[in-house]
Parts: structure tokens; C-alpha cells; sequence
């Protein structure tokens, strides 16, 4: 059997949907698994072993310079890269009108058909018009969460059950090829990753202060990622107050993968890169100051504790509490 992913962003997002691969491929071994994903996530989705090929999109490039002839050569390309397969299933587990187009421009096999959602969680951004280019559209629950979503859409589509490996999904997410990098500590470390695109979903500076000298105390050096001119701004004025942090240079994704995957402890808002981090399963709280905490917290290990929600960020003590309690 042949199956096209079609879940091209975001980081998150992505992260959450790869559970659906490792349930397809423990129901049907021989499953051959394509996934087309935004081309800055694709490195990603590479450290997934159950995903045979990736097709890379650029989307977010590709709108800005659509008539050029060089992103028409590039959309051509891409084209002629997705149907070079006939596939038994297509899934689209976005449920926007551009992947339902994507969705649409892969070929079918003799009987193939065509999968997306139904309808939308509350909350996420789903477009209605996407169900018609589908064979099938499979309803999920309005609180569901993004990991069970595409899970359950697959299990319907494939006529499997997830039975009791539902509390328990498998990322699959191997350890990228390069593990010491020059700017990463020789002893044990804690990541923060505190940048956030929206002001609402920040967590108060002080706290990040306070939580970073209680781990100073503890002979554990906190490093400060950033994605930005203003997250590296805000980097800066952190480690400027945290004895022994750290500001790190710009990192291409698989460094801040690496630098997830080694980490002794990883605290961080509600963003793409913590949620890697609750994949690796590693010491991780989550903290979500402006955002639901049931879409995407890490319910599936006692590595991982999240705090906080919808306009109810954590205190600075709770967060302490369950630092502790993972340094144990």
C-alpha cells in the first residue's frame, strides 16, 4: 500500500502528526509512506525512519515571488514530484483549501481515495471548502487532540483501532546525525526557549529570572535560543540578569534539535520547538500562558508536566515545583 501525508506546517503541527505514521506503519508494515511538508521542515520528517519520501513545498516562499519564472520552474518541479507515484491513500490532515489542492494533484491508484476532516477542532484553522476534494471526510471530536486527530483520521480511514496504544504515541523521531556542536556545554544543561510570536503567549520576564537563578543554584547553565530580532533582544536581557546563561548563535533546525535532544531539561511556551521536546520525551515543562492547554499538551509521559492555559499562565512557583520534580 502506497499513502501521501499532505501536512505541510507548521512546526507544531508537524511534530503532532507524525504519531499517524508509526500507528499506519505498525498496522500495515509494508506500508510505503510519502509526506509532503514545508521545505524548511523536511529535515524533520527525515529523522522519522517509517516516512519513505518527502516532497518539499515552499508555500511561504513560493507566494511571494508567484510569477517569476523561477517559482513557476520550482512549482512545476514540485508537480511533477508528486505524481511520479500512483497512491492507494491520500491525507490531508491540515483541512485548508491549499493543502485539499495539493491533496488533489496527487494521483490515485485503481481504487485510491481521497482523505481529509470532516470538520474543525475549536479553535484550529480549518476551512470547510477543503471537503470537496475529498473521497472521505472523517468527523473528529471538537477537543480533540492534535496528536489524536490525525490518528484517529487514519485509523478510520484504514479500518484499524487504536486500543490501548492510543495513551501512548510513537514519534519515531531519531537523533540527528549531529550531536556536538561547538557552542553546547560540556556538562548538563536546561533550554528556555521563551520567544513566542505572540506578546499574549509570553511568560512574565521575572519569572524567566527567578526560574533561571534557582538552576544556576542547581549548577545547571541555561541556554537562551532565539528566532528573531526581537527574541534575540530578549535573550540578551535574560542572560543578563541569569548568572552563567547563555545567548546562542541563529540555528538551523537540526542544531535546535540537537540542542533539544541532549538537553537535561527543557522549559518553554507553547511553540514548535518545546513540542519536539515533549517528543524526545525529555524532561519538559510547557507552559501555557494564552493558548488552550488540552490541543497539544504532552500527555504521554511523566517526563513531561504543562502548566498553565488559556489566560491562566503558571506562577513562578509552580513552574519551580515541577523543575524540581523532573531534576529529581
Amino acid at each position: 500500500m502506497k499513502i501521501l501525508i499532505v501536512r505541510v506546517s507548521s512546526l507544531g503541527d508537524v511534530v503532532h502528526n507524525m504519531p499517524m505514521v508509526a500507528d499506519i506503519s505498525r498496522h500495515f508494515p509494508g506500508a510505503q509512506i510519502d509526506w509532503v511538508v514545508e521545505e524548511g521542515y523536511a529535515s524533520l520528517v527525515r529523522l522519522n525512519p517509517h516516512v519513505r519520501n518527502i516532497i518539499p513545498i515552499a508555500l511561504r516562499r513560493w507566494r511571494k515571488t508567484l510569477f517569476s519564472a523561477a517559482t513557476r520552474a520550482e512549482i512545476s518541479a514540485f508537480r511533477r514530484a508528486l505524481r511520479a507515484e500512483q497512491y492507494d491513500v491520500v491525507f490531508d490532515t491540515q483541512g485548508l483549501l491549499k493543502t485539499s489542492v495539493v491533496m488533489r494533484m496527487a494521483r490515485l491508484a485503481p481504487g485510491g481515495k481521497r482523505v481529509g476532516l470532516a470538520n474543525a477542532t475549536e479553535g484550529s484553522g480549518y476551512e470547510p471548502i477543503s471537503r470537496i476534494f475529498h473521497d472521505q471526510s472523517i468527523k473528529v471530536g471538537l477537543h480533540t487532540h492534535a496528536v489524536m486527530r490525525a490518528r484517529l483520521v487514519a485509523a478510520d480511514a484504514l479500518g484499524y483501532t487504536l486500543g490501548d496504544v492510543a495513551a501512548a504515541p510513537d514519534f519515531a523521531l531519531q537523533a540527528p546525525q549531529q550531536q556536538r556542536l561547538s557552542w553546547m556545554p560540556d556538562q548538563p544543561y536546561a533550554v528556555f526557549f521563551h520567544g513566542t510570536a505572540r506578546a499574549a503567549k509570553q511568560w512574565p520576564q521575572a519569572e524567566w529570572i527567578g526560574l533561571g537563578h534557582a538552576l544556576s543554584e542547581r549548577g545547571l547553565p541555561v541556554l537562551l535560543p532565539w528566532g528573531g530580532k526581537k527574541e534575540q533582544q530578549a535573550a540578551q536581557a535574560l542572560a543578563a540578569q541569569i548568572p552563567g546563561a547563555q545567548v546562542l548563535p541563529a540555528l538551523p533546525l537540526m542544531e535546535a534539535v540537537s540542542l533539544v535532544q541532549q538537553a537535561r531539561l527543557v522549559v518553554g511556551l507553547d511553540t514548535g520547538l518545546t513540542h519536539i521536546a515533549a517528543a524526545y520525551c525529555k524532561p519538559t515543562v510547557e507552559l501555557y500562558c494564552d493558548s488552550p492547554r488540552w490541543k497539544t499538551e504532552g500527555n504521554w509521559s511523566p517526563n513531561i508536566i504543562n502548566l498553565g492555559d488559556t489566560g491562566a499562565p503558571p506562577s513562578g512557583e509552580a513552574v519551580l515545583e515541577a523543575v524540581k520534580k523532573l531534576l529529581l
